[in-house]
């Protein structure tokens, strides 16, 4: 019966989570003793990185959308009214 509690001890998160002391994990304590040295620079919030072309503006997209549109009517249209027999 005791290998049971024990078993049961051993994976009781709500104790664990319940410590009074909580031992920062490895890898926060690297990068917080390479902070203390170097201190990293700030960097906005979702930084954009460097843009290599400029964005289309909305009315191009809308122009081109506009565009496509009336060549699939005007297509569609033409192949009704082409050769008939």
């Amino acid at each position: 019966m005791t290998e049971q509690n024990d078993w049961e001890r051993e994976f009781d998160h709500r104790w664990a989570a319940s410590a009074t002391h909580k031992e920062p994990s490895a890898r926060a304590r690297m990068l917080a003793a390479r902070w203390r040295e170097n201190p990293p620079d700030p960097l906005p919030f979702r930084a954009d990185p460097d843009r290599v072309a400029s964005r289309r503006s909305r009315w191009v997209s809308v122009a081109v959308v506009i565009g496509c549109v009336a060549v699939v009517i005007l297509l569609l249209g033409w192949t009704r009214l082409g050769p008939q027999r």
